[in-house]
C-alpha cells in the first residue's frame, strides 16, 4: 500500500479549523470555505507561519489574498502564488483592483501633488496602487500622491528578470524578505519574474522544481538562467556572472559563478543541483 505524501505547509489551505473547498474528500472535521477577497494595506506584510510565528515571506500592498479564516485579530490567508499563511486581521481591507505598480527602487506618497508637501508613506518596488486621478507629475492613490514617473501601468509589465534582479543590487539580505527593503535568494529570483508577469513560486526548492528546463553541466549559460544549490538560488547576469542574495555578504551581490561554486562547496559541502533556462525571456 502507498502511503499518500505529507502535504506541503506552505501550499496546504487548510489549518486546524478550516480548509478551502477545493480540500474536500481530501479533509475531514474542518469548516470547508470558499474564501473572501482582500488586499494587503501596507507596505510590506510579514506572512507568517502561525499568529506570532516565524516569517514565510512577505507580502507588499496592494498584494490580492483569499481569506479563509479571521480569528483573533489574525486572518489566514491563501496567495495568489498559492502559499498560505496568517497576517494580522488590520492590515487587509475589502478587495481593490490595482492599477499600476512601483516601478523604482522605491517611492514616496506625498499628501499632496508637490514634492515639498509631506511624504506620508514609502513603497517599495513591486508595491500596487490603484489610481484615482492624474495631475501633471503626480497619480492621486488611497495612499496619497505619488510621482508618475515611479510608477509603471500593470498592463505594461516588464520583459528582462535580471534587470529587474540588478535593480535590488545592494539590497540587505533578510530570510524570507520579499522587498527592497530586505530579501533572500528566492525572494530575488520570486520578484524579478513577477515583475515581468511570470509566474514563480516564494522558495528555491519549489522553484527549482518548477521553473524552466534543466540545462545540461556543460552547456554554456546565459543572462536569466538560474543557478540552483540544495536551498539557494541566483541569476546569471552573463555567462560567468551570478546575482543572488547571498547570507555571505549580506546583501544582493554580484559574485562570478566559478567562484561562488567553490565557497559555497568549501564553507557548505553543497554542490550544484541544477541549472535551468526559463523561455521566453528577454535578456
Amino acid at each position: 500500500m502507498t502511503q499518500a505524501a505529507t502535504p506541503d505547509r506552505r501550499l496546504w489551505p487548510a489549518n486546524a479549523r478550516v480548509a478551502h473547498r477545493t480540500l474536500a474528500g481530501q479533509v475531514y472535521g474542518l469548516t470547508l470555505v470558499d474564501g473572501t477577497p482582500a488586499t494587503l494595506t501596507h507596505p510590506v506584510t510579514d506572512l507568517m507561519t502561525a499568529p506570532d510565528g516565524r516569517r514565510d515571506r512577505q507580502l507588499l500592498l496592494g498584494a490580492d489574498v483569499s481569506v479563509l479564516e479571521d480569528r483573533a485579530g489574525w486572518s489566514f490567508v491563501h496567495c495568489h502564488d498559492g502559499y498560505v499563511g496568517y497576517v494580522p486581521s488590520d492590515r487587509l481591507t475589502a478587495e481593490v483592483v490595482p492599477t499600476h505598480r512601483v516601478g523604482t527602487f522605491a517611492t514616496h506618497a506625498y499628501a499632496a501633488d508637490d514634492l515639498k508637501s509631506p511624504d506620508v508613506l514609502q513603497l517599495p518596488f513591486g508595491a500596487r496602487v490603484r489610481v484615482l486621478d492624474e495631475r501633471r507629475h503626480f497619480y492621486e492613490t488611497p495612499q496619497g500622491f505619488i510621482p508618475k514617473k515611479h510608477l509603471r501601468p500593470l498592463d505594461r509589465p516588464f520583459s528582462s528578470p535580471a534587470t529587474i534582479a540588478q535593480l535590488h543590487f545592494g539590497v540587505p539580505y533578510l530570510w524570507g524578505g520579499n522587498s527592497t527593503r530586505g530579501l533572500d535568494c528566492s525572494g530575488l529570483i520570486a520578484a524579478s519574474l513577477h515583475a515581468c508577469d511570470m509566474p514563480c513560486p516564494g522558495d528555491a526548492d519549489l522553484q527549482e522544481g518548477a521553473l524552466g528546463e534543466a540545462l545540461p553541466e556543460d552547456a554554456d549559460l546565459q543572462r536569466g538562467d538560474l543557478i540552483f544549490w540544495r536551498g539557494h538560488v541566483g541569476m546569471m547576469v552573463d555567462a560567468a556572472t551570478m546575482i543572488h542574495a547571498n547570507g555571505n555578504a549580506m546583501a544582493v551581490t554580484y559574485e562570478p559563478l566559478a567562484n561562488a561554486i567553490l565557497r559555497i562547496r568549501t564553507a557548505e559541502h553543497s554542490e550544484v543541483t541544477s541549472r535551468r533556462r526559463v523561455e521566453g525571456l528577454s535578456i
